[in-house]
């Protein structure tokens, strides 16, 4: 009896300690609180988001990242997720709601058509610098975020490009609700 039970303390030390090691270096997962992600993303969605994604190569345009909330970013949410769309050293902007790096159109392929695709600045932003009244240069090693729902998300536009610091991982799928399962 008392080896028996020596044994599976031993298995549950193993597996809560596994547990752990996982979810801090490796997977986690995160919900999705807030509309800004539409249609890619709604809200009470479960995401998972490799941690170890950016430990082996860089940040992509287009990346869907879950980052840490940065200073100037006034929700209560301890962590953000939003769309990469401009890499460092690059100069964004927007003209006619379209979104312009270094000069040239940004093909926007998981995008809807329609109205909430529509970017431009934010009203009322507080931070009128990155609000893209002109262009925007993305510093070394920080990046310009936004969310999918474009006129309903507190991103860059409002707080700035993000350092790479702050980001936690890169989303991979959805999966929760089981009706959404999906890769990212």
């Amino acid at each position: 009896m008392g080896r028996w039970l020596i044994e599976w303390a031993i298995i549950l030390v193993l597996v809560v300690g596994s547990t752990f090691i996982l979810r801090m270096f490796v997977i986690q997962t995160f919900s999705i609180p807030s509309g800004s992600m539409l249609p890619t993303l709604h809200l009470g969605d479960r995401i998972i988001v490799n941690k170890l994604s950016y430990d082996f190569h860089g940040v992509h345009r287009g990346d869907i990242v879950v980052f840490k909330r940065p200073p100037l970013e006034a929700q209560n949410y301890a962590d953000l997720v939003k769309r990469v769309v401009g890499l460092p050293g690059e100069t964004i902007s927007t003209v006619n709601g379209n979104v312009y790096i270094n000069g040239k159109m940004l093909s926007v392929p998981w995008l809807p058509t329609g109205p909430q695709s529509y970017t431009g600045p934010l009203p009322s932003s507080a931070h009128q610098q990155f609000n893209m009244p002109g262009p925007v240069k993305i510093p070394k090693g920080s990046y310009y975020v936004m969310g999918d729902n474009r006129t309903d998300s507190e991103d860059s536009r409002f707080f700035g490009p993000i350092p790479e610091s702050l980001i936690v991982g890169r989303a991979v799928a959805v999966v929760w609700p089981v009706g959404r399962l999906k890769g990212l």
